[in-house]
């Protein structure tokens, strides 16, 4: 029997069990106790990849968690901590002669013993592979191909943002250009693009579509994620989910409106105005970071017959609401177990009765995907309308 299991499969580890950094830029309290804390009892998530598996101090404290009985290797592949289960997952930088700029793609692998093997891969093509994201020295397929003698899924990452995506940076017109498009396992559309706007492009529609957050801080686990179908939390089922088979799939995408993302419209690299007809009219400068709507129009297919895809639900985080502050959090934390509970499954009256009937409403505008957003660019984030 088939159920339903909530999933982010792109989350950072801030420090290793030794206080150092691995992603750089995130929190330092994005920790793998914390994230499976977090995502378990907070965020109600079943399913997390994190990508910064590959490093030998994370993947140490994630074999050392088995040993001591805090998590379990599954059979099918995960690690089990509490109610969620760990996809071991590793993010990348890819820059050979084929790109036109960086392109950071995600692999994951069902076992322990499989992220020990490509780690100790990786450690002979990457300068520190105890970092995040790092630069790997070596071409693409090679990479995509190592990935699946290994066991593992291959996913270029955020594919439209302006930096380090394949198609904001990486290439001109097409994925094949740098990749063999028969090794990639799915796609990862980023925080600026929806299911609408990537299936503008014709080559895109083999794929499966995927919603994650990419977070660097604890609140941002789950500002994207998607439901799949599977009969257990397993990496076994979650590769059957992304080929569609036996009825595993992805059920349904939840993620920001495009508009809320940082990198959705065009605007001025100077002063982040918006920016039209090669000049910006606030400043005057001609530098520009393009938008993803822009550049998606770019990539558009002349001829695009229609796809079948999972519903896209626009959603934010709780913590977008307006009014809707770490006390209030807390109350209807305690009141409804986690955030999944509250954004899919609590009653509007039952909400009212914690937080007012003004807040209950706009719990239900996100639930339905309803809230008007403001939209964002080169960097900075849209934001939720307090008023429709």
């Amino acid at each position: 029997m088939l159920k339903e299991f909530f999933t982010d499969l792109h989350i950072h580890i801030g420090r290793n069990l030794k206080g150092n950094p691995v992603k750089i830029t995130a929190s330092q309290h994005l920790t793998l106790m914390n994230i499976m804390q977090e995502a378990s009892e907070r965020k109600g998530i079943d399913i997390v990849g994190i990508i910064d598996c590959h490093a030998p101090t994370v993947l140490n404290e994630v074999e050392l968690a088995v040993e001591q009985g805090k998590a379990i290797e599954l059979a099918d592949g995960g690690v089990q901590f509490g109610d969620t289960t760990l996809i071991l997952g590793s993010e990348i930088e890819v820059y050979d002669k084929n790109c036109k700029g960086p392109i950071h793609v995600l692999c994951f692998f069902p076992f322990i013993r499989n992220m020990k093997a490509f780690s100790l891969w990786l450690s002979s093509h990457m300068k520190n592979v105890e970092l995040s994201s790092q630069r790997y020295y070596g071409d693409a397929v090679t990479l995509q191909t190592k990935t699946h003698e290994l066991e593992g899924l291959f996913i270029p990452a955020h594919v439209f943002t302006p930096f380090k995506s394949l198609f904001g940076k990486g290439v001109s017109d097409s994925l094949t250009e740098v990749l063999d498009p028969d090794q990639v396992d799915a796609v990862e559309l980023g925080l600026s693009s929806d299911t609408k706007m990537a299936d503008q492009i014709e080559e895109l529609h083999r794929y499966t579509y995927l919603t994650n957050s990419d977070a660097h801080s604890l609140p941002k686990i789950a500002r994207e994620y998607q439901q799949l179908l599977l009969a257990e939390p397993s990496f076994k089922e979650l590769k059957m989910a992304l080929k569609n088979e036996v009825g595993r799939c992805v059920n349904r995408n939840f993620g920001m409106n495009p508009k809320l993302g940082k990198y959705y419209a065009t605007v001025c690299a100077n002063c982040l105005a918006s920016f039209q007809g090669g000049k910006c009219f606030k400043c005057g400068s001609s530098k520009y970071v393009k938008g993803v709507s822009d550049r998606i129009r770019e990539l558009a297919s002349d001829q695009v017959t229609a796809s079948k895809r999972p519903d896209y639900i626009y959603q934010v985080p709780l913590e977008y609401l307006p009014k809707l502050g770490p006390k209030t959090m807390e109350k209807l934390l305690d009141h409804f177990g986690n955030e999944m509970n509250i954004i899919h499954y609590i009653p509007k009256v039952d909400l009212a009765k914690v937080v007012g009937d003004n807040l209950a409403e706009m719990i239900i505008k996100l639930r339905k995907g309803k809230l008007m957003v403001a939209e964002g660019g080169g960097g900075r984030y849209g934001k939720v309308e307090s008023k429709p």
